[in-house]
């Protein structure tokens, strides 16, 4: 059901404090209520109690910590948890969680389905319904936050966060943004833009502002070394080519004190496996401020591409790690809730099924 309410998961701490001065309040009330809702996990506003009576008759008034309900969970054989979860309007995310030795990372979605269509990806064949508001990517983190058992006050089970689930982040700027800064903030979650990923098809004038208003870790969905490959798998380089994504993507580095840039390379049997694609992505990247990751395709029911040998992947591997490039395979996991990178689907019942294919880019970017 719709709400007049401002929903304060979706509120930066800049835009809480103009909110509560509008109101005739002190801007310091903005750091109070986040602590509330980010260190206590507080969902009341009456037991907010540093805070005036008046104060919270406002945001009783005006305000809402809203999330979104859980419609399933599926825990893998590997420690991996896929929650559904349904936003007010009926449609459905998925965000999944990765429990490792040493940290736990949280895959969220940042759009109801993807315009993109990558030709790999189970999300762009369920069409698009619509960008998530920035309090719908927050609430992903707190809700399952507070699945894995998270108590006021508690240890971070949450040490990494990234956008990597569905959607494009970069169409969905602003929101994505407000979204990385509130996780980001000491009086919020409080983590390092350096643990927040963000994961891009290759939209480069967003990377370039990227670089300037949030420069987080940045990945880029390469999966090819040449155009002609890259235009059949990522459609978007057909607007954005390798070399101008490339080129942006050397301006973000040298932004961020020349960190690298993950280069995400799906291996796909036949497809773009063989060590002379190896040779070609060691052209484009040696020498460079990159990393790869190579993630072994993760099939899914009508999937056009198959998951190549063990042997061929490492043999790409090592052709790629011979070239002096940092080079790492992804783990598969949560495959078996096609939970893994490629897999997520949701519920997307508000298709407008934008399909890119042979149209051209002009696309809607959400700033």
């Amino acid at each position: 059901m719709q709400t007049s309410r401002v929903n304060l998961l979706g509120l930066t701490r800049d835009e809480l404090e103009s909110w509560f001065a509008l109101a005739g309040e002190k801007s310091c009330r903005a750091s109070q209520v986040m602590k509330w809702l980010y260190h206590e996990d507080a969902d009341d506003f009456g037991c907010m109690a540093n805070i005036s009576r008046n104060v919270r008759e406002l945001l009783k008034r005006e305000a809402e910590i809203s999330m979104p309900e859980i419609l399933d969970t599926c825990h893998s054989r590997d420690g991996t948890v896929k929650w559904l979860l349904r936003l007010h309007d009926g449609e459905a995310i998925e965000t999944v969680y990765i429990p490792e030795r040493d940290r736990g990372t949280l895959c969220v979605s940042s759009q109801v389905g993807c315009v993109l269509d990558c030709a790999f990806c189970a999300t762009g064949r369920e069409g698009f319904s619509r960008n998530l508001r920035a309090s719908e990517i927050v609430a992903q983190f707190r809700r399952v936050r507070r699945e894995l058992g998270y108590v006021r006050g508690g240890h971070r089970i949450i040490t990494n966060v990234v956008l990597m689930g569905m959607g494009e982040p970069l169409l969905n700027y602003r929101n994505v943004v407000a979204a990385a800064r509130i996780l980001m903030d000491d009086f919020g979650p409080g983590l390092s833009r350096h643990r927040i990923t963000l994961s891009t098809s290759g939209l480069v004038p967003q990377i370039d502002r990227l670089s300037v208003d949030c420069p987080v870790a940045l990945a880029v969905s390469l999966h090819a070394p040449d155009d002609e490959l890259r235009n059949r798998l990522v459609p978007i380089n057909r607007k954005y080519n390798i070399a101008k994504l490339l080129a942006t993507c050397w301006r973000y580095s040298a932004r961020d004190g020349d960190r690298e840039v993950t280069f995400e390379y799906a291996l796909m049997r036949d497809v773009n496996d063989s060590l002379e694609h190896a040779d070609a992505l060691a052209g484009l990247l040696v020498n460079r401020p990159a990393k790869i990751n190579l993630i072994p395709f993760n099939p899914y029911p009508g999937a056009d591409f198959l998951r190549p040998s063990n042997a061929v992947m490492q043999d790409f591997q090592f052709a790629l790690r011979s070239r002096g490039l940092v080079t790492t395979m992804r783990k598969t996991r949560g495959e078996d809730i096609s939970a893994a990178c490629g897999q997520l689907k949701g519920r997307v019942t508000d298709r407008t099924r934008i399909r890119l294919g042979d149209r051209s880019f002009g696309l809607a970017v959400h700033s």
